[in-house]
């Protein structure tokens, strides 16, 4: 068969490698995410009929070899061809008769003669049954995955006939797409919608559903002024240091240096806590580096009386096991510590699932998103935290401080959002690729409330 798989970053660059190498009448037969991107299967057009044939040749030989058997599954194959080697073991056995024993051979002519093993005849049958079992067992494989194989591309006819019966559908489901959203959002919201909307109709309700399921703080009443300890997690490069010092200028600027406390555990990187010393230094607000739980006890105890304390922590690699021993030591303080992990808006949406899968540990209070201006696209990062139910504190959209961070405002997210996937051509799908992509996904947000408040 001349069926080949293509990896690509995401769909449209598999899809492209798949135009190119089998042209543009190839037949997909899966879409998947993987980690790291998503996975085509493909082939070209001439080829489906061979595999057609290829499956009644199977399905011949499995109905010739599982006669008598009562079982479709490898397992049981080979548990009845087992019984049935006892039963040839069984059926071997006779009873003894002093005619069957052999007349004695001299033990000098035992000696001379060279004697040559013999395979037993219950060997031969139980290797051949073996063989028979192993090949059935490729058999019933091979079937079920052609079984996926055509599964898939019934699902895809279906999603063609969809497009075709509610085109308003289908376009917001590219502006989704588009915008960076997941496929299984995305379809869940499209087959929600209401019918008989217009385009733009469709897209308020869409905005209104996205908006009341992202999280977010009205206003600073839930950090900075009401106060607390909050120590900002993620990955290494998200700009956790950068937005920490934010976040201090942005305290001083309405309650002075006197309340507020810094702490930072960078103590791996080369110079990893200066950075934060120098926003210290400038703010006039001494900076305290700890390097592992006693440090951080004893950092905490002698800051007490700090109305807010901000702790920025090491950047770990979410692969990285040091994740679960950063997570530990904050737990462990027993001082209430608010756990904000920073999430990189350029980051494709299976990583930040990835990312907040690993710090989420015993739980989050709360999400950054950071670097939002240098993302093309910002429906992944507002995915992932609409999905993972998460709640949004604030935005930083760039190097600037304290100037470049600001109250998250859902509203504008999501009409910015949108907003890409509606304009950006060169990032929307053709329609004649939705229904592949969308063939093979399974929607895994039920818990999206879709019931617009009146009133």
């Amino acid at each position: 068969m001349n069926i080949k798989q293509f990896f690509g970053i995401n769909s449209r660059e598999a899809l492209k490698q798949v135009r190119m190498e089998l042209g543009e009448d190839a037949i997909i037969l899966s879409n998947r995410a993987v980690d790291g991107g998503n996975r085509i299967t493909a082939l070209k057009e001439e080829d489906l009929d061979a595999i057609v044939d290829n499956v009644a040749t199977m399905e011949a030989s499995y109905r010739t070899h599982t006669e008598g058997f009562g079982e479709d599954n490898p397992s049981a194959l080979i548990s009845v061809i087992n019984k049935k080697i006892e039963g040839f073991h069984s059926n071997q056995a006779q009873p003894f008769a002093p005619s069957m024993i052999e007349p004695e051979v001299p033990a000098a002519k035992m000696q001379a003669e060279p004697v040559f093993a013999q395979p037993a005849p219950d060997t031969i049958m139980q290797a051949s049954m073996l063989d028979a079992s192993q090949k059935m067992t490729e058999i019933l494989n091979e079937m079920r995955s052609m079984r996926d194989v055509f599964e898939s591309q019934l699902t895809t006819i279906a999603w063609s006939n969809t497009q075709q019966q509610y085109p308003t559908k289908t376009r917001i489901l590219n502006v989704l797409l588009s915008s960076g959203f997941s496929a299984a959002l995305a379809r869940m919201l499209s087959e929600k919608m209401p019918a008989n909307l217009n385009e733009a109709k469709a897209l308020a309700w869409v905005k209104a559903i996205l908006s009341k399921n992202l999280d977010t703080i009205p206003n600073e009443m839930g950090m900075l002024d009401q106060g607390g300890i909050f120590a900002l997690i993620g990955p290494t490069g998200v700009g956790k240091t950068t937005t920490t010092a934010k976040l201090a200028a942005r305290y001083v600027m309405k309650h002075g240096t006197e309340s507020l406390g810094l702490i930072t555990t960078d103590a791996y990187r080369i110079g990893g806590h200066e950075q934060l010393r120098i926003y210290g230094k400038i703010l006039g607000v001494m900076v305290h580096a700890v390097k592992d739980e006693a440090d951080l006890k004893i950092a905490l105890h002698e800051l007490k009386n700090k109305r807010t304390i901000l702790i920025d922590t090491v950047g770990v690699s979410q692969r990285d096991t040091m994740v679960t021993e950063q997570i530990a030591m904050l737990s462990n303080t027993n001082a209430g510590i608010k756990k904000l992990l920073c999430l990189n808006a350029t980051s494709t949406g299976e990583t930040l699932t990835d990312v907040i899968r690993a710090y989420k540990g015993k739980g989050l209070d709360g999400t950054i998103i950071t670097k939002l201006d240098e993302a093309v696209t910002i429906g992944g990062v507002l995915d992932v935290i609409i999905r993972g139910k998460l709640k949004l504190y604030y935005l930083a959209n760039g190097q600037r401080v304290p100037e470049d961070i600001h109250l998250s405002n859902k509203s504008y997210l999501i009409q910015k959002a949108l907003k890409i996937g509606a304009d950006g051509h060169s990032l929307q799908f053709r329609n004649e690729e939705l229904p592949f992509i969308m063939a093979n996904t399974r929607p895994s947000v039920n818990t999206l409330s879709t019931e617009i408040s009146r009133g």
